[in-house]
């Protein structure tokens, strides 16, 4: 158990497309792509955020 087998992924998108259908499906992935892209930019900005030491070199320059 645990395991997805190729059934198992064919009959979650069968009933994903029955649930949603066709035309819903490319604007929920449209959206979740975007939302996986402002994850990643969120993240980033927090690795890039000026520190006071970083502050000071860049008022330096």
């Amino acid at each position: 158990m645990g395991k997805f087998g190729v059934f198992e992924i064919i009959l979650i998108l069968c009933i994903v497309l029955l649930l949603f259908g066709g035309k819903k499906i490319p604007e929920l992935m449209k959206g979740l792509g975007q939302g996986i892209k402002e994850f990643k930019d969120a993240s980033k900005g927090e690795e890039n955020k000026p520190t006071a030491s970083n502050e000071k070199k860049i008022e330096e320059k």
